[in-house]
């Protein structure tokens, strides 16, 4: 059978596919254009504005909300966003891994029942599950009234208001995020190759470290990236949860916006901060097509 080649077709037809072609995309493009690249321009003109007196905007161009980023404050907080953001990420992939693997194994049916049981959360607002956390890590909370009735704890511990309570909470909020990527990889791997190595006498570690965590890499990383992405600009969680002890971008960008109404150096801030997430990920699939055509020259 003769494959058709377009770049071959008269040019009325290619005229019409180009035409199709733009139909298609113009909606989302439009959508993209108003909503984003819009929005995002206007974001990084006002970061070379300067605040006015009692606040608003004053059009003069200025670099000195950059300059003022160069600050050991600000150095400290994306450090310790950074840090907040890396650890909740792990704390997702280490259980999210087994969560989804367990899920891969069962049989079909069953496989939606948990998957729904992982979506319920979403049902519900962020803010109020937040809040639920509140309720539950206080004081008098459901956490040390438990401990205290079954006599493991004297006196209430301090849970809430700490980084651990952050922590905590970021995981809870953003499991889902990585569950869903690693169940479609872990899904599709062929269980055949896992019983042969195993008919091999592979151990279990041997399995899941030379079969289970290359096959799976593609959720991993997709994981990852959707969890460690929001998680790097929260507000809500550490707000809540950490109180003023623990401060991440995203409750300095809301305090410089709402508090001190500071918009040019918050829109400075977001902006370094978007610039930082995508230089990351620009960085990591330059570097990982880079192994992948060395593995194909080999």
């Amino acid at each position: 059978m003769k494959r058709f080649d377009r770049a071959s077709a008269p040019p009325d037809v290619q005229s019409t596919g180009r035409r199709a072609a733009w139909s298609l995309i113009s909606p989302a493009a439009g959508w993209l254009t108003v909503f984003f690249f819009v929005p995002l321009l206007i974001v990084f003109a006002v970061s070379f504005a300067a605040r006015g007196t009692y606040g608003g905007i004053v059009w003069t161009l200025s670099f000195t909300n950059y300059l003022d980023l160069l600050h050991p404050l600000y150095g400290r907080i994306f450090l310790q966003s950074i840090l907040f953001a890396t650890a909740a990420t792990a704390g997702c992939l280490a259980l999210g891994f087994p969560l989804a693997q367990y899920i891969a194994k069962l049989p079909a049916g069953r496989q939606g029942i948990w998957l729904v049981l992982i979506m319920i959360p979403f049902w519900t607002n962020f803010l109020v599950r937040t809040y639920a956390w509140m309720f539950i890590l206080r004081a008098e909370g459901l956490l040390n009234s438990t401990l205290q009735q079954l006599g493991l704890i004297q006196t209430p511990i301090e849970v809430l208001y700490t980084d651990g309570a952050v922590l905590l909470g970021l995981v809870y909020g953003y499991l889902p995020f990585m569950v869903l990527p690693l169940y479609v990889a872990l899904e599709r791997i062929d269980r055949s190759t896992i019983d042969a190595a195993r008919d091999l006498y592979a151990s279990r570690w041997a399995v899941f470290r030379r079969i289970l965590l290359p096959l799976a890499k593609p959720g991993i990383v997709a994981g990852c990236i959707l969890v460690f992405i929001p998680c790097l600009g929260a507000f809500i969680t550490p707000d809540l949860l950490g109180g003023a002890r623990s401060m991440m971008i995203g409750n300095l960008i809301q305090h410089e916006y709402l508090v001190v109404r500071d918009w040019p150096l918050g829109s400075a801030l977001s902006f370094v901060l978007m610039l930082l997430v995508v230089g990351a990920m620009a960085l990591y699939f330059r570097t990982e097509a880079k192994l992948i055509g060395q593995g194909r020259g080999a």
